[in-house]
């Protein structure tokens, strides 16, 4: 049902500071800003988040897939990694030891917390992890031209557009289950992994794994889900709130109506950017994250 990744967005306490990092370390451009008025707000459940400014951020190449930056209180309880939830974007580059070194040669807003290291499954990728400027954890990531075989896609700037979302859940079976059995998409077995900046963050050892399953919306786009332990709990949020972190992530897909869907808010047409007149509606999935989805085209409904 789901064929791409059109936005995430990410709560930032500080806007201009978070707008400044990306467009001047990333060579992301602002295609839209604004506050949100009361429609917006109501489109993703959140009546508290009415007249918070926003930033609606594109990268060099062009690519429709953005990030949105959402100025909000910082909310209590909330710690990256450590909640359940979205909660780490990976972003397709060039060069990731070139960002790395880019990052380390002065006072970046972006500190590396992962290095640059080929892919242990598929050594033709190379990836780093960055703690950004609201706390937000990024993977910066180099697929070759030739792409891999799960994967079609390869960046078209030195820093370009999302291409996976990780997902952080207590029960993978659920996780599995909404993305596969609700939203159709093809879900590999779980398999253990290590996960370098989990194993940071919760204090395990370097032996320790998740259960980790990827599920592919197409060629260019895929989720990731990871089974968290004890060492995360559910994500607090304020009520009628945003979600703080890495709050949503936006899918486009081609009919809104091709399956019976339990919303929290019912498809309705959006004029704000970047949805121009097309139907969107809310959903929660089964780790308590947010998932909007975008009919592709716009419509009359």
């Amino acid at each position: 049902m789901l064929s791409a990744i059109l936005a995430v967005t990410l709560i930032v306490a500080d806007l201009t500071a978070a707008e400044q990092a990306y467009v001047d370390w990333l060579d992301y451009r602002v295609v839209d800003r604004g506050t949100l008025d009361a429609a917006q707000a109501a489109g993703w459940d959140a009546p508290q988040a009415e007249g918070r400014r926003y930033v609606l951020l594109q990268p060099a190449s062009g690519a429709h897939t953005y990030l949105r930056l959402v100025q909000s209180p910082n909310t209590p309880g909330y710690v990256s990694m450590r909640n359940h939830g979205w909660n780490s974007n990976e972003i397709l580059v060039q060069d990731p030891v070139a960002l790395a070194a880019k990052f380390k040669s002065g006072n970046a807003p972006f500190r590396v917390v992962g290095e640059p290291r080929p892919l242990s499954m598929s050594p033709s990728v190379i990836a780093m992890q960055a703690v950004g400027p609201a706390g937000e954890l990024n993977y910066f990531t180099r697929i070759p031209p030739e792409g891999t075989s799960f994967l079609k896609a390869s960046a078209q700037s030195f820093v370009d557009r999302t291409f996976i979302v990780v997902l952080g859940g207590p029960s993978m079976a659920a996780m599995i289950a909404f993305y596969r059995d609700t939203l159709g998409l093809v879900v590999t077995e779980p398999a253990p992994a290590k996960v370098n900046v989990l194993q940071q963050a919760w204090g395990v050892g370097p032996e320790a794994t998740i259960p980790l399953a990827i599920a592919k919306v197409s060629d260019r786009f895929l989720i990731e889900l990871d089974g968290y332990d004890a060492h995360a709990t559910p994500r607090p949020q304020r009520p009628g709130d945003l979600p703080p972190g890495m709050a949503m992530v936006s899918f486009e897909a081609p009919n809104l109506d091709t399956k019976q869907l339990s919303w929290v808010v019912a498809p309705r047409v959006r004029k704000d950017a970047p949805y121009a007149g097309r139907r969107a509606g809310l959903l929660r999935g089964a780790a308590g994250e947010l998932v909007e989805l975008v009919e592709t085209q716009p419509t009359d409904k």
